[in-house]
């Protein structure tokens, strides 16, 4: 009952770490609130690394994910007739968007994923939550920057979803 209790305390760490670092991302990129692509960005960030050591599994470079996300907002943008250099001139004196400190708030795809990671805690409540949660949930994702982003890089999102879910066992079994 008392690891239990202390594995929930964890979780909730983890939580916090990951949602204020997903709303950090977001603001980063001029947005209010963050999305999927932002806490997949926060996941690799985590010191337990199983979001980056998921990647690696299938052989996809965690440090491009990042890229990947921006050429896909670029590319969004030029699709409705905006070119992304003009904007990154024009906003270069810009400041970044204030925090807002009211109620914590996602996109639709950062709710999404918190939601199917609250799933995931009920279906296994001896693991960890970890980053790799976040990259098996964003891997399972039809539509969306994150999704789109994953496709660009040609990650085999079968084999990513496989490799997250290896990662997330062996950190319930023992050494």
């Amino acid at each position: 009952m008392l690891s239990r209790l202390k594995q929930r305390m964890r979780d909730m760490q983890t939580l916090k770490t990951l949602s204020l670092a997903a709303e950090q991302h977001a603001l980063r990129g001029g947005e209010q609130e963050p999305g999927a692509e932002h806490f997949l960005l926060a996941a690799l960030e985590l010191p337990e690394g199983s979001a980056r050591r998921t990647f690696e599994r299938v052989n996809a470079n965690p440090d491009e994910v990042g890229d990947a996300i921006t050429r896909q907002y670029q590319e969004a943008l030029r699709h409705i007739g905006i070119e992304p250099e003009r904007l990154t001139a024009m906003g270069a004196e810009a400041q970044l968007p204030a925090r807002n400190n009211s109620l914590y708030r996602a996109k639709s795809s950062g709710q999404e994923l918190m939601l199917a990671l609250a799933r995931l805690r009920k279906q296994d409540k001896d693991a960890p939550l970890l980053g790799a949660h976040v990259v098996a949930v964003v891997a399972s994702m039809k539509h969306g920057v994150a999704a789109r982003s994953l496709r660009a890089m040609r990650v085999d999102l079968t084999a990513l979803r496989a490799a997250a879910a290896h990662e997330i066992r062996s950190s319930t079994t023992p050494a």
